[in-house]
């Protein structure tokens, strides 16, 4: 596969990568995440939005050492919740490496994922987020990436939402891919479809 939007060339991996992402309070929607491989090795992390998660302009993405290395912004006004991706941490006149909208502002619909500086290159996302099943596609609509419900590999049962796994195809970078799951939760919450389609069955992939 053709390797597009790379945010850290360190998490770009050439064999399937399944990454557990954790939701890190159970009392606050969007308070935090960590990410595990499947050595249990931190990989990446992301501190609290604040009291108030959906007026929060900016979540900023970091490494296990907490170096920065996306902020996803929040877009104002904008009818279509239209999120932009900075590299790094966001400076003032600093360009956006990409954005996010909603396809549509009624009903169900998709989300689509915009490229600066490399025409052709977007995505879209399908699927159910507040289920934890939905793929993000490219623009020949092959899966790079997918979120999943995370299945206990000893008891075969499905975790809850807020453990999941972000699973990613060789080439496509899993720091972008994060962010791209930042900016779903926020625009989506628990309770949004991001398109009319079938739900995908969770598998036992760890």
């Amino acid at each position: 596969m053709k390797a597009g939007l790379v945010v850290d060339g360190d998490y770009i991996y050439e064999q399937d990568k399944h990454l557990t992402v954790l939701k890190t309070s159970l009392f606050f929607a969007n308070d935090g995440f960590t990410v595990y491989d499947c050595k249990g090795q931190l990989v990446f992390r992301v501190d609290s939005y604040g009291p108030d998660p959906r007026d929060k302009a900016e979540v900023v993405l970091m490494d296990a050492h907490g170096r920065c290395l996306l902020t996803v912004r929040k877009k104002r006004p904008s009818l279509h919740h239209r999120w932009e991706g900075f590299l790094g941490e966001r400076s003032e006149g600093q360009k956006p490496i990409f954005s996010v909208k909603r396809s549509s502002i009624i009903g169900r619909c998709g989300v689509t994922v915009e490229v600066f500086n490399n025409p052709g290159e977007e995505y879209q996302i399908e699927g159910n987020f507040g289920q934890r099943s939905c793929m993000i596609l490219n623009a020949a609509k092959e899966s790079v990436a997918e979120i999943k419900r995370k299945v206990d590999a000893s008891t075969n049962v499905v975790l809850g939402k807020d453990v999941f796994l972000l699973s990613l195809k060789p080439g496509f970078d899993g720091a972008f891919a994060m962010g791209l799951v930042l900016v779903l939760d926020q625009i989506n919450g628990d309770d949004y479809v991001v398109s009319d389609v079938h739900e995908m069955s969770p598998t036992a992939e760890d």
